[in-house]
């Protein structure tokens, strides 16, 4: 608890400091996979650990406060398992290899290691991904980015405003590594409520039931726009 409780204390500070803009969405390109012999990777980011969030409790003390009176749920999170999403890359693959596409997998991937894009325009990426194009012999790079999983429960400071909801956040998105273009970005954001009650500790089976059900809602938001 008292870890869980210092890296809130972070993360509090990080959101009362600001974050860096937000990209836009972007429509999928018709050229996305237009060309034959296309050769494309699919790069997954490291995978989050299934936790608790608290958006709203924005002072230090709020996010300590709303951790401690969640602080079950949140045991409960860390136990839940990542597996399906944990293969969403390989689905990926898979789904462009129906196309025709020859498919490198990189998985595992920490986008801090990549430099920042010197084009600031809401069609190119934030990371500079240029570098992977020799080194993979890949033409474009499909990312999947999941940032947060697990349960989210809005507050207003101290207060609770929303019963907790499953939770999948992420983005998925298409690099041209020829000039760092984006020809498709989506943001990935499934919130799914229990079917009746929810506060049913220690093993939170309305949650769970949930839980589940937005892992399958945000596999779809992934792969559907891919399935031709």
């Amino acid at each position: 608890m008292k870890n869980r409780l210092i890296i809130l204390l972070l993360a509090g500070v990080v959101l009362l400091t600001g974050c860096a803009t937000p990209q836009t969405p972007v429509a999928m390109s018709t050229q996305a996979f237009g060309k034959p012999g296309t050769q494309y990777g699919v790069l997954m980011t490291t995978m989050p650990v299934v936790d608790t969030y608290f958006p709203g409790a924005n002072c230090l003390l709020c996010i300590a406060a709303a951790s401690m009176a969640n602080s079950d749920l949140t045991r409960h999170a860390k136990t839940l398992p990542v597996d399906d999403l944990a293969k969403l890359n390989v689905q990926v693959g898979d789904a462009l290899k129906k196309r025709g596409a020859a498919v490198t997998m990189i998985d595992a991937f920490d986008l801090k290691t990549l430099p920042d894009s010197a084009k600031g325009a809401p069609a190119f990426a934030k990371k500079d991904f240029s570098s992977l194009k020799a080194k993979y012999k890949i033409d474009k790079l499909v990312v999947v980015q999941l940032g947060a999983v697990g349960f989210l429960r809005n507050y207003s400071a101290y207060f609770p405003t929303a019963e907790p909801k499953a939770h999948v956040g992420g983005t998925v998105y298409i690099v041209n590594l020829s000039d760092n273009a984006l020809e498709w970005y989506k943001d990935v954001s499934v919130l799914r409520a229990a079917d009746g009650k929810w506060d049913e500790p220690p093993k939170y089976p309305g949650l769970t039931n949930a839980y589940y059900q937005s892992i399958e809602l945000a596999r779809d938001e992934v792969l559907k726009p891919l399935v031709q």
